[in-house]
Formats: structure tokens, sequence, C-alpha cells
């Protein structure tokens, strides 16, 4: 595997301030080097050990990846969005020191330079079509004794995040958090799917990157999720894409069933994750797994997402 990265693997001792390999992302291979390998700096793009995370060097890296892993598909993707690579990674490395409402505005911030980039632009124009509008999404709220239900009800459209469902989630979790009384709060949602992400064509309805991030900065659900991921629990079935994925990774216990699975796939669009989901899942698996599933933008099957801490158990159904 290793034979055909050879242009992209890095010996830590070259790296240093002055100058860096001008690539789009680096590999480490931690089988070639010794424990007493250190790294002064990091490069401003992802560089991800090859081999086993125990070597003393893995910490420092921004991902590592096993052998059954693909490198070659995580090289080619960056190298198709180097800008968006670059910045969800700078961006990663920095969240670990803020504070969760810091850290939402940070990413909303790396988003918004993304938004306006030419890559993302290229995509909304590549994807241009006609479709049939499908009727708006809602959230269905229901409360038995202390428990505030809160159920995503756009089956139709596999549970994507339209404006009006993003208004009514914001809502929810506001609910939630003025309410004293409300003990748990129970994230579902309607049909096969848990949520297929954000409703995509929607996507560059906001032109100006700077008003966007206005509005996410007061509309996002995850700004009222996060104070309240304590009490909050998500129950997954089937999908759980993008948005919907990043909004569930708040709480603070997460089942699902057998046949759910997990994907990030912002960054072929040429963007990152902008609806709390580098904050969200790099507070629940780490920067490291979560910078390889935006990277790698592969399928998260339920046992291995088990096995990851994404989610905490699995069960036959979602009731």
């Amino acid at each position: 595997m290793l034979s055909d990265l050879q242009d992209l693997l890095i010996a830590p001792e070259s790296i240093h301030p002055c100058g860096f390999p001008d690539l789009p992302v680096g590999f480490v291979d931690l089988e070639r080097e010794s424990i007493e390998s250190t790294l002064p700096t990091l490069p401003p793009y992802p560089l991800i050990g090859i081999g086993s995370g125990e070597h003393p060097l893995a910490a420092r890296l921004d991902a590592v990846i096993g052998p059954r892993d693909n490198a070659q598909s995580i090289a080619a993707a960056a190298a198709a969005q180097p800008l968006a690579a670059r910045i969800v990674t700078q961006l990663l490395r920095m969240l670990p020191q803020l504070a969760d409402d810091d850290a939402l505005t940070a990413e909303s911030l790396a988003y918004a330079a993304l938004q306006g980039s030419e890559a993302h632009r290229g995509w909304i124009v590549a994807r241009a079509h006609n479709t049939s509008p499908l009727p708006e999404g809602r959230v269905v709220l229901s409360r038995e004794d202390d428990v505030l239900i809160v159920i995503l009800d756009r089956p139709e459209a596999g549970n994507a995040i339209d404006r009006a469902m993003r208004d009514a989630l914001h809502e929810a979790f506001a609910l939630a958090n003025a309410d004293t009384t409300i003990e748990r709060v129970c994230l579902r949602g309607q049909g096969r799917s848990f949520s297929l992400g954000a409703e995509l064509s929607e996507f560059g309805t906001t032109t100006d990157p700077a008003r966007a991030h206005a509005i996410r900065s007061e509309t996002l659900p995850a700004r009222q999720a996060v104070r309240c991921r304590d009490r909050m629990e998500a129950h997954i079935d089937g999908a759980c894409i993008g948005a919907g994925l990043e909004l569930a990774a708040f709480a603070a216990r997460i089942t699902a069933t057998r046949r759910s699975w997990f994907q990030l796939p912002e960054l072929a669009m040429g963007i990152l994750p902008g609806a709390g989901g580098c904050v969200s899942l790099s507070r629940r698996i780490g920067r490291q797994r979560t910078l390889s599933l935006i990277l790698s933008g592969r399928r998260l099957g339920a046992r291995e997402a088990l096995a990851w801490g994404l989610v905490d158990s699995l069960v036959d159904d979602t009731a």
C-alpha cells in the first residue's frame, strides 16, 4: 500500500517551521519510525499516521489509520478538495482548547470561509437540477412526564433538515433549556432514516458567507443542543448522515439499530461539517477519528460505530 504513496510520505525530522513540502496531505509510516521520533510542528495540511495508534508519535498526528484503511482514497479526497482538507484539519487542532460556544463559532467561521470558495460554488453549479418540491420539514414535540420527545418528521425526504426543521429544532432545544422540569430530551427520526443530513436544495441560497455565519449564530440547533446535552438521548435507525449525525452526536447517550450507518460527506462538497459536527464528534470520538471520517467520507456501520464510541449500544428498535 505504501509504495503507491511514496510522494506523500514525510519523515518527521524533515518537518520544520521554515518550510513544508507542498502537499494536499502527508503520511507518516509509523511502522518505520523509531519511538524517539518527534514532531516540532505540524504542516498546514493533514498529517496522517499509517500503522499503530500505540506509537508515541501517533497522538501528535491529525489521524491514524490502520493497515485495513484505504490511505489512497483519503489521499485522493484531500487532493480533490485541498482547501477544505486543510481548513477542517486546522479547525480540529484548535477545538480542544475552546469552550463549546467558542468552538461552535470557530466552526461556523471556518465553514463560512469554505462557503465562499470556488470549490463549493462549483459543487453547487454541478448539482443544480430541477426537482419537485417536497413538504417543509417539521418537528413533532410531545411530553411524557419529565421527558421531552423530539421527532424529526419529514420521512418523504429522509428527514433531510431544511430551514423549517432547523428553526423548529432550535426552538425545541431552547424549550428544554428553559423548562427546568424537563429531565430528559429524546431525539428520534420518523421513517426508515434518522436523517439524510441538510436539505441539499438549500445550499447556496444565502450567498454572503458573513450573513450565513450570522444566521448560524442565531439559529443553529447545536447552539441550544450543547446546553442540554447531559440530558439528551438520540435513538438512531437507518441512515444518519451529515447534519443529522452532527446534531445527534451532542447527545450524552446514543443508541442505534444494527442496520444504522453513519457518514460525513461534506468534504466532497468543498466544505466541512457545519451543523456543529466538528465540535460534537470531536468531543465524542476524538479529533483523529473525526478527521478520518471527514476525509474518507466513508460509511461507518453500526458495529464499527459502537467500537469507536460513536454510539453507546445497539438495539433491536428505537422505541
